[in-house]
């Protein structure tokens, strides 16, 4: 039987636009204002999402104080061996210099430390294991390191501070 070539056309129309639905990614974004705090942790909003998420255990690449650097700590993991990760960094170049320099280490503020981290945290986590990350953009580790997003949460702080975004995300394929 032959369709006639408009009906064709819609037809494929109606196709390609069920295929962009299914293409998109559909997540729940909540936004909560909290008081900013340094420990970002304690911030209302974001210690309910970690205790939900995590409970108590979980790896911190960055635990206040800074004692050692991110991704020494991360090479002393073996591969797949992290299941929960909490990757709270000093959010700007300028914090992370002033954050290490105060605890007397060294520090790289190039992109390529931050995909270090990034591809150190990729094969350290399970799969199916879960990544908690803090910052002012919602990047998280990304798809190209094997993570799809499956929350955001926006804490406003009000005033002059930014926004905290939480991405949390589930590796769901090795890189």
């Amino acid at each position: 039987m032959d369709i006639p070539i408009e009906e064709e056309k819609k037809i494929r129309k109606g196709i390609d636009s069920l295929q962009a639905i299914k293409d998109l990614e559909v997540y729940p974004i909540n936004r909560i204002w909290a008081m900013p705090s340094h420990r970002t942790f304690s911030i209302k909003p974001i210690k309910e999402l970690l205790d939900r998420i995590f409970g108590d255990e979980y790896v911190d690449p960055f635990p206040y104080p800074f004692s050692e650097d991110a991704l020494d700590l991360l090479k002393r993991f073996d591969d797949m061996s992290i299941s929960k990760l909490a990757f709270d960094p000093p959010y700007s170049p300028r914090q992370l210099k002033e954050m290490y320099g105060n605890a007397g280490l060294s520090y790289n503020t190039k992109a390529s430390y931050w995909a270090e981290l990034k591809l150190e945290i990729a094969r350290t986590m399970k799969h199916d294991g879960v990544v908690i990350s803090f910052g002012w953009n919602s990047g998280g580790i990304g798809k190209t390191y094997g993570f799809e997003i499956e929350e955001i949460l926006l804490v406003p702080h009000g005033g002059m501070h930014n926004d905290t975004i939480v991405t949390v995300e589930r590796k769901i394929s090795c890189a």
